[in-house]
């Protein structure tokens, strides 16, 4: 299909809603923002253009039709959450410029080298440690963690063909599904997380601070990164089980790379201190954007990163335009009275559904949905409030429902090879073929269903989440 003839079908999915007939109860405004924003979301799944793209048209139309106002169609770009995951996006480069995320690895692997199930575990720890401030896949996949993995599998002479069970398509599964869980264990560690922070805070009026995300996932994330490495070795066992070789790779490289620079010194002093400033948040009163901003500034002023390293990192701008107009659009859909009118309708017809039973159903169906989406993104920005809404309508509590369906559009990145941005990295390396990807993808599903809901679930209960 042409990007003319995806294109179309966007305007026509517009059109089609602006003028159908309002339900009653639902303002002009409401459903004429409504039209604009299904269309929107429309381009960003089927992609006649870019996500930025479709989101600037998307603004400009709400304008020029008199849906909004200039100044309330641009107030998501005041959103200090969005300004967050723009400077977490500094953070993951300063990892790569710096060489600090590439140390940390091979540190680790210098200790703990010694065979393959030890390198999984590894590369899964490396990844835990930079995720906090790289809320990209593809860019902590991608710029650090594949480079890694496809070293060591060639460093034991397993290659794409013949030689790819050797230790390659555990490493490089395995090594994608660590990036995929710490997404979810980190607010900070995937941009569609943020988004569901945003939502969450415009459509119910609920605030998810940075340690609620993390002390919520954290106990059912580490189950995830030790059973998942586990399951895989089970089930796709490496025919190289020991690698002693390992350690001493390890060990070269960080001798190639010598001490550690002042940079490096200054990005983990950095790192240290906005970890504790998040964590302490609701003691300081520290706003978690400028604690990273004030994180950015620091890198810029020693050095860490030039400002044309800054305007270099197109993800963040990106992030911030598309997000910026999205979320917007959906807080206006609420203060519009659009989600109310929707939440009163679906609690009607919801009535003796017990809310825990609703949430389970949902949740399966909003992980296995991802089959018909390449982006995290679009898929919460497609599924999010309808689901959500009808969760809270049941009587699900807002602050687990928005967590929960959170963490679930990162686990369903396991399902497919076009899944999320680092999919195609990992896939493309050859190691895999789509049916190998998808029958152990499926398989992971179940487990990140199992621990998540059966664990995770419990466990904000421990805690007070709910």
């Amino acid at each position: 299909m042409s990007k003319l003839v995806r294109g179309i079908i966007c305007i026509i999915i517009g059109l089609a809603i602006w003028y159908s007939p309002m339900p009653e109860g639902v303002k002009p405004a409401a459903w004429h923002l409504l039209a604009v924003f299904v269309a929107t979301i429309a381009a960003f799944i089927l992609q006649p253009v870019t996500i930025g793209t479709a989101s600037i048209i998307g603004l400009t139309t709400i304008v020029m039709t008199g849906v909004l106002k200039p100044g309330d169609a641009l107030a998501g770009f005041s959103n200090t959450v969005i300004w967050l995951i723009v400077a977490a996006f500094m953070f993951a480069k300063g990892f790569i410029v710096t060489g600090l995320g590439r140390r940390i690895a091979y540190v680790l692997m210098s200790k703990f080298g010694d065979s393959t199930l030890k390198l999984a575990y590894t590369l899964s720890a490396t990844d835990f440690i930079v995720a906090p401030f790289t809320p990209s896949n593809t860019a902590r996949g991608g710029g650090i963690i594949y480079p890694i993995t496809r070293s060591l599998c060639s460093a034991f002479g397993s290659e794409p063909g013949p030689t790819a069970g050797r230790v390659g398509k555990f490493l490089v599964f395995s090594s994608y599904n660590a990036v995929i869980i710490s997404a979810s264990i980190f607010m900070t560690g995937a941009s569609n997380n943020v988004v569901v922070v945003s939502l969450t805070q415009e459509l119910f009026g609920v605030t998810i601070t940075w340690m609620q995300w993390f002390m919520a996932c954290i106990v059912p994330g580490l189950v995830c990164t030790i059973a998942f490495p586990y399951i895989l070795y089970k089930i796709y066992p490496p025919e190289l089980k020991h690698t002693p070789e390992a350690k001493g790779m390890a060990k070269a490289e960080l001798n190639k790379m010598g001490p550690m620079s002042k940079n490096e010194k200054i990005l983990t002093f950095i790192f240290i201190g906005a970890l504790i400033l998040w964590a302490t948040s609701s003691i300081t009163k520290f706003d978690s954007a400028f604690v990273a901003l004030t994180g950015l500034s620091i890198m810029l002023l020693t050095g860490v990163l030039n400002w044309d390293d800054v305007l270099e990192e197109k993800g963040a701008w990106d992030v911030l335009i598309w997000m910026g107009v999205l979320v917007n659009m959906a807080a206006y859909l609420s203060k519009l009275g659009l989600i109310g009118w929707f939440a009163g309708v679906v609690g009607a017809e919801l009535a003796g559904i017990s809310w825990f039973a609703m949430l389970i159903i949902l949740g399966v169906i909003y992980n296995y949905m991802h089959y018909g989406f390449a982006s995290n993104t679009a898929h919460v920005m497609a599924l999010f409030a309808a689901f959500a809404t009808i969760a809270v309508a049941a009587g699900a509590p807002v602050l687990l429902t928005a967590i929960i369906f959170g963490v679930l559009a990162n686990a369903c990145s396991t399902l497919t090879h076009y899944a999320c941005g680092v999919s195609p990295i990992f896939f493309g390396s050859g190691y895999m073929t789509q049916g190998e990807w998808w029958k152990n993808g499926f398989v992971l599903s179940i487990a990140n269903l199992i621990i998540w809901l059966g664990i995770g679930i419990p466990w904000m209960k421990v805690i007070g989440i709910w």
